[in-house]
């Protein structure tokens, strides 16, 4: 088994290794840096798994390299990392938005195999949506290791322009907070309405899940399932209405286009690092 090394021990790293581990993934193949004690502990003691306080010690064996940090760590630990990823050439997946890969070249080694991946938080309970993109020095096993790990979590889809990848960040990364606004907003008109709190939340919440599900489950076409939830003249119809009205469209347009253009802010941001 080819060992897995997690530089950064938080919820995503955590998401992705109960992951493997139920998948089959042997506890011996993975180790974690992590700078904090107590979730070194915590890690230990949860999955069984080898913790470092030392990046170079988790990378020093690792056939694939997971960097699950923040952007803004990443030009601060190329530096101690760079050596080893020199000697051992291991696959390096990237789980940081708006990093692109060239950055990612030029900081850790220009012939490294490296996918970028961008996943969501939903990954936690293994319900998450990401997307990958590799350089032309992934070879195919090296994509199948990369996409096995993303699997681990949830639904995993391979983008061939890295130039989507903020698209990506856009309708899966940053989604999941679109669907909470909607769903804090239907409990604040619900409560308007002189419904109480707790049962606003729970029938939004669950209206909204089953509707994921449907749309998951089925294979439709988001429209067919509208049509079909739309009886005419109906209050369906009404509240869609209302939402055309207030360009609810080009709203949506205009926030994915928001947060796609963010995603090359921060690359531009690292640039100057």
């Amino acid at each position: 088994m080819t060992r897995i090394a997690f530089i950064g021990g938080g919820n995503m790293a955590q998401s992705l290794i109960g992951g493997l581990l139920r998948n089959g993934v042997a506890a011996a193949s993975l180790s974690v840096a992590e700078p904090d004690a107590e979730t070194r502990r915590r890690l230990e003691a949860g999955f069984g798994i080898a913790c470092h306080a030392d990046n170079r010690a988790a990378a020093a064996d690792a056939g694939v390299l997971v960097l699950v940090v923040k952007p803004q760590v990443m030009p601060l630990i190329h530096g101690e990392l760079k050596e080893t990823l020199a000697a051992r050439r291991p696959l390096l997946i990237s789980i940081a938005a708006g990093v692109r890969i060239d950055q990612l070249e030029r900081w850790f080694g220009e012939t490294l195999p490296i996918v970028r991946c961008m996943p969501n938080t939903p990954a936690l309970i293994g319900a998450g949506a990401s997307g990958l993109c590799a350089n032309a020095r992934v070879a195919p096993e090296q994509r199948t290791q990369a996409q096995r790990i993303m699997d681990a979590v949830g639904l995993t889809r391979w983008v061939d322009d890295e130039a989507l990848m903020d698209t990506v960040t856009a309708i899966a990364g940053s989604s999941p907070a679109y669907f909470f606004a909607m769903v804090e907003a239907l409990v604040e008109a619900a409560c308007a309405q002189g419904m109480p709190r707790d049962q606003a939340r729970a029938l939004s919440a669950q209206a909204c899940y089953g509707a994921g599900r449907m749309l998951v489950e089925s294979g439709e076409d988001p429209a067919v399932l509208r049509q079909r939830v739309t009886s005419p003249h109906g209050t369906t119809e009404a509240a869609l209405a209302s939402f055309a009205a207030d360009r609810f469209d080009a709203s949506v347009a205009r926030a994915v286009a928001a947060a796609t253009r963010r995603g090359g802010e921060l690359a531009a941001e690292l640039e100057q690092r």
